[in-house]
């Protein structure tokens, strides 16, 4: 019994050892990382995928999207493609 609680303190050590590793290996791209983009066009379905509705940081776009600018959401609420009510 006393060898077999001898060997947690090893174990724990050995684990808190490997997720310090990793989180010193992960910090650079948590720093790293770029912002999400402020507007967002999600896209239709079928031929050129015609942009459906423009969301600023709204977790309501769908899957298909991209990123686009802030002067090219402009452009598009102008040419009257409809804006995400939440």
């Amino acid at each position: 019994m006393r060898v077999w609680h001898a060997m947690w303190p090893e174990r724990i050590n050995r684990k808190i050892a490997l997720l310090e590793q990793r989180q010193t290996e992960e910090e650079p791209g948590r720093r790293n990382r770029p912002r999400p983009p402020g507007w967002i066009v999600e896209l239709g379905i079928g031929t050129g995928r015609p942009p459906v509705q423009l969301h600023s940081g709204c977790h309501m776009a769908g899957t298909r999207r991209r990123a686009v600018g802030r002067d090219e959401a402009r452009r598009l609420l102008v040419a009257g493609l409809r804006a995400c009510s939440h």
